[in-house]
């Protein structure tokens, strides 16, 4: 369900999700950060949620809800403290990955039956009739609204991760892969989008509907602490898929083998201490620390003949030059990249970082596979996105209208010229500005529009992005200066 559309399950499902939230308030004298907390609470919900849909028979019998929760002082907190240690060691595979290494960062035993009273407490039959699935999402979407829990810097905006699933179209059979994973947002919109269209896999020949549920959705997370939100969010949307906790830019990333369809919103910056992927079927990439070009070659490598994807990435994967241009000249000869949207600045909690999302289709052979891109500018003349102004599904809709109904960009387009959004380069112009994909048009009087958030957070926000951005340049500089050497243009699949 988009942002804004305020039907009554989506308002109860916001008000248990701002009970919830509350709560993290009274644990701060406890030493629980922001983040830590939505991860501490994913321990006590996962309990109480198998209670809930009736599902205990995955856990331990003493270690159910109703012995975490009915214990006293410290009595309690002791028992909950071997639960986690206990739980990391279960039969149940998804139980074990959620609880591996799992530790509570609670010290007080009265937070900890302040905890469990309060879940007890919810209204667990509207939670139920909306979906435990949108409940949890929601706790994540609050965390990563909150400028203070740091979670925005890696969590894809609700309205942008529906907005290019339904671009994408993904289809039951199909393998859907996100190797930058995160909580598992794209994963978990793709699956719904599945499910709406064949009646919830009804009809679907059984051996499809355990694909669907065991085998269609996969992907990596490199945070252990993100990895367990990933799972908990695809379990409760009825996902059990095999979401591996490892790096994809390391022979993780090769095991994870081939897709249909690659949606993903990989991490900016560099690889920690400078390091290059250890990946043996790199060779554009090989040599740089620079994670975001490095994902590119991931995605086109992972992409089926015919596949397609849609992956977020930072300016500089459009500009940068050296290992950049090579990248770039790369993927227009394997895939048609066939369309990019610009996006505002601010939409991920920070004005300063400048994103676009990438539309490509892996060709069916490796040569001359792009003839002409499409640039959609999202960002000229836009509002101020913040919490006076969030970002919603009809800030895209324009977009959706001009790039059609072909997932693989091969729908009629209307080139609308330099006064208009939508407008097409060829090759050979794209050749001819050395291969820069960074193309911008109009002339931009929206650089003020910062002046305008009203909300400190906002205004704290934009501050902390511009400087995140100048670093993030600082760093791509610093990569340059480390040596990366020219080599040939030319560079074999």
């Amino acid at each position: 369900m988009a942002n804004g559309e305020l039907t009554r399950g989506r308002v109860t499902t916001q008000d248990i999700v701002g009970r919830l939230w509350n709560l993290c308030h009274v644990l701060r004298d406890d030493g629980v950060g922001y983040g830590e907390y939505v991860t501490e609470l994913t321990f006590l919900l996962f309990l109480k949620m198998l209670e809930e849909t009736q599902r205990e028979d995955r856990l331990p019998s003493e270690y159910r809800w109703k012995t975490i929760a009915s214990p006293e002082g410290v009595e309690q907190l002791d028992h909950y403290k071997r639960a986690l240690l206990e739980l990391g060691k279960a039969t149940d595979p998804v139980v074990a990955q959620i609880f591996t290494d799992a530790q509570t960062r609670l010290r007080k035993p009265a937070n900890l039956k302040t905890l469990t009273t309060a879940i007890d407490g919810l209204d667990w039959f509207s939670a139920r009739e909306e979906g435990l699935g949108e409940l949890y999402e929601g706790l994540l979407e609050k965390n990563a609204s909150e400028k203070k829990s740091g979670a925005g810097q890696y969590f894809t905006p609700r309205p942008l991760i529906d907005c290019i699933v339904r671009l994408m179209k993904p289809q039951p059979g199909e393998v859907i892969q996100d190797p930058a994973a995160g909580t598992a947002g794209f994963l978990v919109a793709a699956d719904r989008y599945i499910k709406d269209a064949s009646d919830d896999l009804y009809g679907l020949p059984q051996a499809q509907v355990f694909f669907q549920r065991n085998n269609a959705l996969t992907g990596i997370e490199l945070v252990p602490d993100t990895h367990r939100l990933a799972l908990m969010n695809l379990m409760l949307h009825g996902v059990e898929g095999p979401i591996a906790l490892g790096d994809s830019l390391s022979p993780d990333g090769e095991a994870l083998g081939k897709a249909d369809l690659i949606l993903t919103n990989p991490p900016f910056g560099t690889k920690k201490g400078g390091g290059r992927p250890s990946r043996s079927d790199f060779s554009v990439t090989a040599d740089t620390s620079n994670k975001q070009l490095a994902f590119v070659e991931h995605v086109v490598r992972a992409l089926k003949p015919g596949g397609r994807a849609a992956v977020v990435v930072p300016d500089n994967v459009l500009f940068e030059d050296n290992t950049g241009r090579r990248l770039r000249q790369w993927l227009m000869e394997l895939a048609d990249l066939h369309t990019i949207l610009r996006l505002p600045t601010g939409i991920f909690y920070a004005q300063g970082v400048k994103t676009n999302v990438l539309f490509l289709r892996r060709g069916e052979s490796d040569r001359a596979n792009t003839k002409g891109v499409w640039v959609y500018d999202l960002r000229a003349n836009m509002p101020a996105f913040g919490k006076t102004r969030p970002l919603t599904k009809d800030d895209f809709a324009a977009f959706e209208t001009a790039y059609g109904d072909d997932p693989n960009g091969g729908a009629a387009r209307t080139d609308e010229g330099p006064e208009g959004r939508f407008r097409r380069f060829t090759r050979e112009e794209i050749a001819a500005r050395n291969d820069n994909l960074d193309l911008a048009w109009l002339r931009d009087d929206s650089d003020a529009a910062e002046d305008d958030l009203s909300d400190p957070e906002d205004l704290a926000a934009a501050i902390l992005g511009h400087l995140r951005a100048a670093l993030a340049e600082v760093e791509a500089v610093d990569a340059e200066l480390a040596g990366e050497e020219a080599v040939p243009a030319e560079v074999d699949a």
